[in-house]
């Protein structure tokens, strides 16, 4: 029994050690290459907002025109 909590624990240290060995140097780049992604989709969709609120405003000044130019016709006094 003791021999098998031994090996276990042996098993597990060196399982640990190999993982303390590792280069954490990816973490880092990768780190970087999400915050480098997400700023890019930040601005991304800023661009795309800005165009869908532009082609509203021309929209809604183009059915005010419209709507205004039906208004001088009715308003009209006759000569």
């Amino acid at each position: 029994m003791k021999a098998k909590f031994l090996l276990a624990l042996f098993v597990s240290l060196a399982i640990s050690l190999g993982a303390i060995a590792q280069d954490n140097g990816g973490v880092k780049q990768d780190t970087k290459d999400a915050a480098h992604s997400t700023g890019q989709a930040a601005k991304k969709t800023g661009h795309k907002v800005k165009k869908g609120t532009k082609k509203a405003v021309h929209s809604t000044a183009k059915a005010t025109r419209k709507g205004s130019e039906k208004v001088e016709d009715k308003t009209e006094t006759p000569k």
